[in-house]
């Protein structure tokens, strides 16, 4: 029986419409700053930050500072994944505690993160742990709601089944409610990742001596704006680098999910 459904491209016709996307991004820029639609003085000009860019990678000064936003990344990343979903975990399967600290979790999950920058600034300095602990802030949320929701979303009737066969909660843990909560881990990650990277930058941009967000706060002082875009060009870069490794990482974990068949013959 032939499906309905549409048949997707396939995935080098999908990358190559995004990339024609991209392509047609610059375009558009380039010619709206070229006919002086934009000012380039407010804007720049495409050529100028690719430009800009090869430069700051070709003579290496961008990697020492690259090279700390990366670092605060990883650790607001990490660190903020493994407690939410330890929390997560946890509040799903304690509902008293749950409820008790339902509304404190929500207020504190309400606080303006910036804020908390200048905060974390007084308390831990102007070295990255002040950045990490912005990012945390960000990350921590994202994931601890997604696992509370994927513990909660389990089916009882498949818990029924595994107590009723002999499963310990250790056997619960691993082959029930993990399963089910990783899908919606990977869900929580791909917005955690850019998330740990809007703290270490933003956190950077109020008060630091190196990092990406330093340079575009140093560039902004200058009303370079050349240098602004070529710092957000990297970040987007960046951003996309680690999305990406992120989702190989849940295709290998979460193989033995049902493949999208959409478009094909059943």
């Amino acid at each position: 029986m032939r499906s309905h459904a549409k048949r997707l491209p396939s995935r080098p016709a999908i990358l190559l419409l995004q990339l024609g996307v991209l392509i047609a991004f610059f375009l558009i820029w380039h010619v709206l700053t070229d006919t002086k639609i934009l000012s380039p003085f407010f804007f720049g000009t495409p050529g100028a930050v690719l430009a800009r860019t090869w430069a700051d990678f070709a003579s290496g000064v961008i990697w020492y500072h690259l090279g700390i936003t990366l670092l605060e990344t990883a650790l607001a990343f990490v660190i903020g994944t493994v407690a939410g979903i330890a929390f997560g975990f946890w509040f799903a399967r304690a509902p008293l505690v749950s409820i008790v600290f339902d509304p404190y979790i929500k207020a504190a999950n309400a606080l303006p993160r910036v804020v908390l920058a200048p905060i974390f600034a007084l308390w831990l300095g102007l070295g990255i742990w002040s950045k990490v602990a912005l990012g945390v802030t960000l990350v921590f949320f994202i994931v601890f709601f997604n696992v509370y929701q994927g513990v909660k979303e389990v089916s009882p009737v498949v818990l029924a089944n595994a107590r009723m066969l002999g499963a310990s909660s250790r056997d619960l843990f691993r082959h029930v409610y993990l399963p089910s909560a990783l899908s919606w881990v990977f869900s929580s990650l791909h917005t955690a990742v850019g998330f740990a990277m809007v703290g270490a930058v933003v956190g950077e941009y109020l008060g630091s001596a190196a990092g990406l967000g330093y340079r575009i706060h140093q560039a902004e002082g200058v009303f370079d704006t050349v240098g602004v875009f070529s710092g957000m060009l990297v970040l987007t870069i960046f951003v996309v680098l680690i999305d990406t490794a992120v989702t190989m990482i849940e295709k290998r974990l979460l193989h033995w999910r049902p493949q999208d068949t959409s478009g094909g013959q059943h």
